[in-house]
């Protein structure tokens, strides 16, 4: 697997439409998802390791930010057709399995990925209120692996836009694999 890491935040840059189906059945849009204070979009699939490895951590922090008005929802857009473990079946296992607090959608014809320019999984946009770009960076320092008590650089940012309307002027990139593009030969 390729691992990447997408540019850094591009400020004030407004969320695009989508209307994506979740694994609850119902549609989610940025308008319908947003919270009073933001919302923060999430690339993520199921079998990538690096996904795999903060699952946890993103349930906990998404769940925290509600608390804070900012909702959050995971867009999966693999080609789940090569990467059997990424189908939309599979999706609502893991949603259930890890009781997402957030709308897990599905993303089948990839365009919504290339309108946010998603590189890889996991991928973090985090806008305010308007639907602005505040926040594209990681999670935090662990990567793959967890490391105790380093800062939490996702859910400070998204507690910063929820205060301000603002992101940090100081970013780190996430990083995780390479999206899965469908071949289109």
């Amino acid at each position: 697997m390729v691992s990447l890491q997408p540019p850094v935040c591009d400020f004030g840059w407004k969320a695009h439409e989508f209307n994506l189906r979740g694994v609850d059945g119902k549609r989610y849009t940025p308008k319908n998802t947003c919270g009073k204070n933001g919302l923060l979009v999430m690339f993520i699939c199921n079998h990538c390791p690096y996904v795999k490895s903060i699952r946890d951590r993103i349930v906990r922090d998404t769940r925290e930010l509600l608390q804070h008005g900012i909702n959050s929802i995971a867009i999966m857009s693999n080609d789940s057709a090569e990467y059997e473990e990424d189908s939309f079946e599979n999706m609502q296992k893991m949603a259930q399995q890890y009781a997402y607090p957030f709308p897990y959608v599905w993303d089948e014809t990839q365009q919504i990925a290339k309108d946010y320019g998603a590189v890889c999984t996991p991928d973090f946009f985090g806008f305010n209120a308007q639907l602005e770009l505040q926040y594209r960076g990681r999670l935090d320092a662990s990567r793959k692996e967890a490391m105790p008590d380093v800062p939490r650089d996702l859910f400070n940012a998204m507690v910063q836009v929820a205060q301000t309307g603002k992101g940090p002027l100081e970013q780190i990139a996430s990083m995780g694999c390479s999206i899965k593009w469908k071949n289109e030969a």
